[in-house]
């Protein structure tokens, strides 16, 4: 009996898992094929680099407010209601991109559907953490998540690229995605959630994030994870349209810059699986962006023909960077508040994902060049390898760390699972 209730908790927990990597792979097909997006967008509506990124900006307002406002729901009303309610949400809006044909409408759309991604965002990173038995785990088992949602992020690119080369819109990409998600809300439905492994004594309230943006591990991790967004927004947003104009002997190889970085940025999160298996973090963290800034700045000083193969090699060092930072900015805090905490560092995350670009668009039409995009991006990489080497020499959160690994973290095989009726 107890080898079978062993099993049956065991394959709970891959279906969990599982879905948790399709939620990722599905959401990637519409918040990474953007940059191919707004090329199209520019040309449908005669917009300018700056109105055309809206399709970016208003992905990650919505991400960034439902993020910092509703990621205590998976604290207080659960994992599962809180993962259900988001998928809903945005599943609805993906859909209603085929009834639509006007600029503000699509805007409109995004920002819904990205109230819906941070809402299941938030619930899916927590429940990441009660499936995970340790801080370490917690890391690698992220860093498989983002390879999924890499995978989506290729998918994403190519399912645009063929419908525009066959002469079908760009819309399909998000009908596509709705259909995804229409088959993720009936098995997160139908299956078995843990139960919660660290309650609270006092539920937690609307502003449970907005307070613990106080903590110097939330303020660290957070500004670190906008100093990552702000870098990778300079390629996979503006890359595609800074090589445009590109005309040298590499011309094939432009129309593959974004793809290409998607594809190392996937293998490269499988990559940091075994390399946190090995390595410490902090290490980890401060070799992979200390790469990351010394190939931007190569695509800086080398131009568009240099640019266009080091900007996509970036994706093998980025790749590792925001899993492992955001997994490690959860598991400082007790599982109770993981919610809490991964709604507050999406909201981080998503600032940046707004702002930066948004900033990078207008560098752009007010100096006349989309290459200031890379500059900047550069610049936030320098930033960010400059803290990971901080963080390397002080070792600021290595006894939260270990205090949450023996207070929250389970150290037997199996996660007990309620019915699907729990929440």
């Amino acid at each position: 009996m107890e080898n079978q209730a062993r099993a049956d908790s065991a394959g709970g927990t891959t279906l969990l898992k599982a879905l948790v990597f399709l939620m990722f792979a599905m959401f990637a097909m519409t918040t990474d094929s953007v940059g191919t997006v707004i090329p199209e967008v520019i040309r449908e509506f005669d917009l300018g680099l700056t109105a055309g990124g809206s399709f970016q900006y208003a992905t990650m307002s919505g991400i960034g407010i439902s993020a910092i406002a509703l990621g205590f729901l998976a604290d207080r009303i659960g994992r599962k209601s809180t993962i259900l309610i988001g998928l809903c949400l945005f599943g609805l809006s993906s859909a209603l991109f085929a009834a639509g044909h006007s600029f503000l409408f699509f805007v409109t759309l995004l920002f819904l559907s990205g109230l819906g991604i941070g809402i299941f965002k938030a619930g899916a990173l927590a429940l990441i953490g009660d499936l995970s038995r340790s801080t370490r785990e917690h890391a690698r088992t992220m860093n498989l998540i983002e390879g999924f949602f890499g995978i989506g992020a290729i998918i994403g690119p190519a399912i645009v690229a063929y419908m525009l080369h066959t002469g079908a819109s760009w819309k399909w990409v998000y009908l596509i995605a709705a259909m995804l998600c229409g088959l993720l809300v009936l098995g997160s439905a139908v299956a078995r959630f843990p139960r919660p492994i660290v309650s609270r004594a006092d539920p937690v309230h609307p502003g449970a994030a907005i307070r613990m943006a106080a903590d110097p591990a939330a303020r660290f991790f957070g500004g670190a994870l906008m100093l990552y967004v702000g870098a990778e927004a300079a390629i996979y947003v503006w890359a595609p349209t800074y090589l445009a104009g590109y005309s040298g002997s590499w011309t094939w190889l432009a129309a593959y810059v974004v793809s290409i970085f998607f594809i190392l940025r996937a293998v490269g999160r499988f990559l940091g699986v075994w390399l946190l298996s090995r390595f410490e973090w902090g290490a980890v963290l401060l070799a992979c962006s200390a790469a990351m800034a010394l190939l931007m700045w190569i695509a800086v000083i080398g131009g568009r023909e240099v640019a266009i193969f080091a900007l996509p090699a970036t994706g093998l060092f980025m790749s590792v960077l925001y899993p492992t930072i955001n997994s490690t900015g959860i598991s400082c805090y007790d599982k109770g508040r993981h919610g809490s905490i991964a709604g507050l560092l999406l909201f981080f995350t998503c600032v940046s994902a707004v702002f930066a670009p948004l900033a990078m668009g207008a560098l752009g039409d007010w100096l006349g060049d989309s290459a200031y995009s890379v500059v900047l991006g550069a610049i936030f990489a320098s930033l960010l390898a400059l803290l990971c080497g901080w963080n390397l020499a002080r070792a600021p959160f290595a006894a939260m760390l270990a205090a949450r690994d023996i207070d929250d973290y389970r150290t037997d095989d199996a996660v007990a699972l309620v019915p699907a009726a729990q929440p």
